[in-house]
C-alpha cells in the first residue's frame, strides 16, 4: 500500500471527534459532526476491568463527566450510569463506535496504555477483526506498536512522538521518545506522529519515507505553518481551510 496516497495523508483528522463546548469529546455526537463534515476521526481507547475496551482520553473521569475515580476500574454496566460532562450521552465502547461509524470515514485509535502491554492490545485486535472500514492504530508507547507489529502486522502502525514538556517522564524516557530511537528495532512503524509545535526537526527528517501527521493543531495560522512540514494533520477547535 502507498500510505502517501491513502487516507492517512488525504483528509484531515479530527482530534477525538468534532468536539466543542456542547458536544463532548471521543463522543458519538462529536463523531457524526466529523463524519458529516467529512473529517477522519482520532479517538483513544483504554480497557476498563471486565475487559471492554472504551473510548476516553483520561485515566480519570472527573474531567470529562461528574464522577470521580478510574476508568480503569469500571465494568461494562456502569457505562450506561455515567454521563458525559453536561450531556446525556455515555461513554461509548469500541463495538459502540465501531458500528456506529461503519466505515463511512477512516479511523485513527490511539491505543493508551502505560501499564503491561498484551491485555488492551488483544481485545482492540479481536474488537477490529471483522470491521470493513480503514483504520490505523497509534500509540505513545513503543511497546504497544511492538504488539501490534508481532500479533497484527496487517494493521497500520503510528509512532506517535514529541518533546513531551511538562510530562512526568525520565530522562531516557523523554530523551528516546524525542528522538524515536526504539523505531527501528521495537515499534516498526508505518508512519509518525509528531508534535506539531516542534516540527520541523532533525528527527523527523530520518523517516523522510514514512507519512507524518502533526498533531494537535489548534488553529488556522498554525495549520498554516505546520502544512508544508508535514502530510497531514491532527486538529481540533477550528476546522482547517486548505
Amino acid at each position: 500500500m502507498d500510505l502517501f496516497n491513502s487516507w492517512l495523508v488525504q483528509q484531515p483528522i479530527a482530534h477525538r471527534g468534532l468536539h466543542d463546548k456542547a458536544t463532548p469529546e471521543n463522543s458519538l455526537s462529536a463523531f457524526e459532526k466529523a463524519i458529516n463534515a467529512g473529517y477522519a476521526i482520532e479517538l483513544d481507547v483504554r480497557i476498563i476491568a471486565d475487559g471492554t475496551v472504551i473510548i476516553f482520553h483520561d485515566e480519570a473521569l472527573s474531567r470529562l463527566t461528574e464522577n470521580d475515580g478510574y476508568v480503569k476500574f469500571l465494568n461494562k454496566a456502569d457505562l450506561s450510569l455515567l454521563k458525559l460532562k453536561g450531556t446525556e450521552e455515555h461513554i461509548p465502547t469500541l463495538e459502540d463506535v465501531l458500528t456506529f461509524v461503519n466505515g463511512r470515514v477512516p479511523l485513527l485509535i490511539e491505543i493508551k496504555n502505560n501499564d503491561k502491554v498484551g491485555q488492551l492490545e488483544k481485545a482492540v485486535i479481536e474488537t477490529l477483526k471483522d470491521y470493513k472500514g480503514e483504520y490505523a492504530i497509534q500509540s505513545f508507547n513503543p511497546y504497544v506498536l511492538e504488539y501490534f507489529y508481532k500479533h497484527a502486522p496487517h494493521i497500520l502502525r503510528g509512532q506517535l512522538a514529541g518533546y513531551f514538556k511538562g510530562e512526568k517522564l525520565s530522562f531516557f524516557k523523554r530523551y528516546a521518545l524525542k528522538r524515536m530511537l526504539m523505531n527501528k528495532k521495537i515499534s516498526h512503524p508505518d508512519f509518525i506522529a509528531y508534535e506539531a509545535k516542534k516540527l520541523p526537526n532533525i528527527y523527523v527528517r530520518k523517516y523522510k519515507k514514512l507519512p507524518l501527521l502533526a498533531w494537535t493543531v489548534r488553529s488556522q495560522s498554525e495549520y498554516l505553518k505546520v502544512v508544508k512540514h508535514c502530510d497531514n494533520i491532527i486538529f481540533e477547535n477550528f476546522e482547517p481551510t486548505i
